[in-house]
This record gives structure tokens, C-alpha cells and sequence, in this order.
């Protein structure tokens, strides 16, 4: 699931124990959260120091909720300033905000710099990320004496993910979610795997319906171009201004570093500027396309839209490393790099089933399949582990989920993932709401005087959802003590 923050946006924020003093306020702490909480005798009392972000400055602790970010596949710094949704609402309810960083992800790693190890990672799972969660809330609510404040969980992607099956998995400890662009039933190997890509087609096609066929031409005279031998392949290098003359083994490598551009554009078609994965403008699919059909070729368009995400806008790059900028994982929409890439690629290879990579046919992109089977083959030789498959479906209920309550599940409709998610309601209290026009968990970010009307009235929808809970909350709380 494409999230991985870029180490350029992160490195914004120091890692100092200190409260920041622009955009979103936030302190650091470190609490000492259990190694293996399925296992007594693994690691007996041994802990690891998993980073947390809060602010109190808006809390009223005799009224006020907690509002608790489960963070996701990266560091949390850039979770917390992209979610800027969880501090609008902090400020109406006067709610307490902690962002949980997830474990073997920015510097919450069990084992510092041995944690990748094949036998060390084998404690990266859903299961042991959940429970960190439940055991910090536990530990927050009883330090602060607050064991009866209702707790609203947060979260976007798999982080969105995590706060519905947190909600699944320990109501006691999690009140409500809200769940945003959470694509649960596709991971649960519940989706069509296919329709990813497909769907990133239609983004585009929808800024402008010659924009998929001017891709799909581009990537023909790219191979056209590479068959003619080592003058093609020259000119394919200068094209795409890459820093080192193409091999003619990383041709589909360079096809899947463009693919990788334009989902991540398509994810983060957002209606202002924003720099959330990479510095982008406005509406940056619309831009793409303007990019690949004014250019004087569609090759040349292609290439100049492709670098838009690796460099940026205005970014100071003079050529592209198509080897370190993109890593091919088992997750076709992408893995990130670094540390952080290493343990997405791990999850991709246990529990979380990603889409099927693309066909040429339903899609605009060249045929780079990724079969169960491929999956199955690579996450062998990369990690020694298999795949299982169901194990979701059975763990976190797969489309099993009407047991459950008090989840709102948001989808953008510009969101690839949109596909994956609940898209109707299951029941009164778990509620699918669609931002037309919306990209991936744009709700989940903070107002904007830009913001389109839509998302603007679904916040709304959703605060008036989330303050119900809390409401209901209190009063079971006050009940329960009249009775006692």
C-alpha cells in the first residue's frame, strides 16, 4: 500500500523529546511496549522503546476523549502532520491526541539495528502491532487516571486498517474508528486484485480522456525504441534523464518506476499543493496530463510526467537513479526504500495481500503481472516465509465485519484502493461515506481554505458521528457508576 513517507519529508522533523514549534505541536515520548505479547517465554520482560507523539494542549481531562492515531508503515511525524483532521476535532471536543508509532517502522524497532533479521522481523505482524496499541492506550489511560475516557481510534490506509481492526479486535480498549481509506476487504483477499491499476487508468482518464491513450502510445514507442538496439536504449536514457545509460535488463524496471509515479500521483491527487509523499502541486493528475499532451511526443510527455513525483515540483534533481528511487517488492504499488521499505515488503509477504500488478489490457501500463503464485516465489527467496493467504479472513473477519460497531469507513472516489474498502453501509453504526472528487484519506487531512465542498461536508458528517460515540460514552460511564 503505497504510504511510504520519503526520508526528504520526514527529515523536516527532529527527533528530539522537545514540542515543535510549526504546523501541527506535538511532544515525543518513548514508552517501554512489550517485545512478544503472544509468547512468555521468547523474550521473557523484554521491551523495546516504541516512540509515541501527543498533545494535551487542547484536553480537557475531566470531559474530554482521546483521540489515538495507529500509526502506519513509516515514521509517524509524517502521519501526524498529514492528519491534520485528528487536531480540528482535538480543538471542538478537547480531546487528548496521541499518534503511536508502529512497531519496525521510523525508530520504534525491537531490535535496533538487528530487526530485520529473518528471525527478528518474524515479530512484524498485525497481531503484535495491535497489541502494542491496546497495551499503550492501557498504559496512557491508567498513568493519567483516566481508565473511563472513551478512546476514538484514527487512521489512514493501513492505518486506517488498523483502527477498524482494532476496533474488531479490543472494543473494550477502542470506542469507535474512524477508518479512512481502508481498503480491508481487498488485503483480506476479499477484492479483485486486478482492479488497482485499472482504477488509477480511470483517474486519468478522467482529467482527460486522451491521457491513458497517450500513455499507453508512449509506452510502445519506449519499446520500440529499446528493440532497436543501443542507440534506442541511449535515447530512452536521455529521455527519462536517467543518471546512468539504461541496461537492457531494467527496461520493465523503468516501466514499473513510471508506474510507480503515476499511482502515487493518483494517490495523492489532491486539490491544493501538498507534500505528503513527495512535493507536488495541485490536482497532479490533471497536471500529468497536461505535461504528457503538450509535449512534443508522447515518450517525451511521459517522461517529464513520470519524474514529477521523484523530483517534485521544483525539485533540484538533474537525473533520475531509477535503481534507488524505486524497489521492487511484493507490493506492485510500491514499497518505499530504506528500513521502512524492508518491512512493508515483509508484511506484503505474511499477511497483507496487495494487488496483482498490471495487464496492458484493463490498464494503461505495460503487462508487469505479480501473480499469488510470482508472490509466493519471491517472498521465498527474499524472506524464506510463505504467504497465507486466508489468514486474514480469518483473523480480522475478512467482509465478516457486521459483529462489529461504530466504524466509519471514508473512500475517496479518485482513491485506486476505493476498490478494496466497504463502500455501503453494513449496518447503523458502521457507516461507508464517499468523498466525490476525493483522493486517498483526503478527509483525514486538516481544513483548507482550498478544501472542495464535499470533503468539507463529510467532515462534518464525521464529527457529528464521532461526538455521538463519545457522548454515548460518558453516559455508559455515568450509568455504570449510578448502578454501582
Amino acid at each position: 500500500m503505497k504510504l511510504r513517507v520519503f526520508v526528504s519529508v520526514i527529515a523536516f522533523f527532529a527527533i528530539n523529546n522537545i514540542t515543535r514549534s510549526f504546523a501541527y505541536k506535538y511532544n515525543t515520548k518513548y514508552f517501554d511496549q512489550t517485545i512478544d505479547h503472544f509468547n512468555f517465554a521468547s523474550y521473557g520482560s523484554q521491551t523495546f522503546k516504541q516512540k509515541y507523539l501527543y498533545n494535551d494542549s487542547y484536553w480537557d481531562k475531566e470531559n474530554g476523549p482521546i483521540y489515538f492515531y495507529t500509526g502506519n508503515e513509516g515514521p509517524i511525524e509524517g502521519f501526524l502532520q498529514n492528519s491534520g483532521l485528528v487536531y480540528d476535532l482535538a480543538v471542538k471536543s478537547k480531546a487528548l491526541i496521541v499518534f503511536a508509532e508502529h512497531r519496525f517502522y521510523g525508530s520504534s524497532l525491537p531490535f535496533g539495528a538487528h530487526s530485520f533479521s529473518p528471525a527478528n522481523i518474524s515479530l512484524l505482524t498485525l497481531e503484535q502491532a495491535m497489541a502494542d496499541y491496546a497495551t499503550l492506550i492501557t498504559h496512557l489511560k491508567e498513568n493519567l487516571g483516566v481508565h473511563n475516557t472513551p478512546v476514538i481510534a484514527f487512521g489512514g490506509s493501513y492505518g486506517g486498517m488498523l483502527s477498524a481492526y482494532m476496533r474488531f479486535k479490543y472494543p473494550n480498549v477502542i470506542y469507535g474508528a474512524l477508518a479512512a481509506s481502508a481498503p480491508i476487504y481487498l488485503i483480506a483477499g476479499k477484492g479483485d486484485r486486478t482492479e488497482f491499476f485499472a482504477d488509477v487508468t480511470k483517474d486519468f482518464e478522467k482529467a482527460d480522456p486522451l491521457c491513458p491513450k497517450a500513455v499507453m502510445t508512449a509506452f510502445t514507442m519506449l519499446d520500440n525504441l529499446v528493440k532497436t538496439g543501443d542507440n534506442g536504449i541511449k535515447k530512452v536514457s536521455e529521455l527519462f534523464k536517467l543518471c546512468k545509460t539504461l541496461d537492457k535488463g531494467q527496461v520493465t524496471h523503468l516501466q514499473g518506476w513510471v508506474r510507480n509515479s503515476f499511482t502515487s500521483l493518483a494517490m495523492m491527487d489532491y486539490p491544493y499543493p501538498t507534500d505528503f509523499l513527495a512535493p507536488l502541486p495541485g490536482s497532479p493528475v490533471n497536471y500529468a496530463c497536461k505535461v504528457i499532451l503538450s509535449a512534443n511526443d508522447p515518450l517525451q510527455g511521459l517522461a517529464e510526467a513520470a519524474g514529477l513525483f521523484y523530483n517534485g515540483t521544483g525539485g533540484s534533481l538533474k537525473c533520475f537513479d531509477i535503481i534507488t528511487e524505486f524497489i521492487e517488492c511484493a507490493d506492485p504499488t510500491g514499497c518505499g526504500t530504506g528500513n521502512d521499505g524492508l518491512a512493508w515488503d515483509y508484511q506484503a509477504c505474511t499477511e497483507l495481500i496487495l494487488p496483482e500488478g498490471s495487464n496492458g489490457k484493463t490498464d494503461m501500463f505495460p503487462s508487469l503481472p505479480f501473480t499469488l503464485k510470482m508472490r509466493d516465489e519471491y517472498c521465498q527467496k527474499t524472506w524464506k516465509v510463505t504467504p497465507r493467504n486466508n489468514w486474514l479472513d480469518i483473523s480480522v473477519w475478512g467482509e465478516d465485519i457486521s459483529t462489529s460497531s461504530n466504524i466509519i469507513f471514508s473512500n475517496g472516489e479518485l482513491d485506486p484502493w476505493r476498490g478494496g474498502g466497504v463502500l455501503s453501509n453494513v449496518s447503523d453504526s458502521l457507516i461507508a461515506v464517499l468523498v466525490e472528487g476525493g483522493a486517498h484519506h483526503y478527509d483525514m487531512r486538516g481544513s483548507d481554505t482550498r478544501d472542495i465542498p464535499s470533503v468539507i461536508a463529510i467532515r462534518k458528517q464525521e464529527a457529528t458521528i464521532i461526538n455521538k460515540w463519545v457522548a454515548e460514552a460518558k453516559l455508559s460511564n455515568k450509568q455504570r457508576k449510578i448502578s454501582t
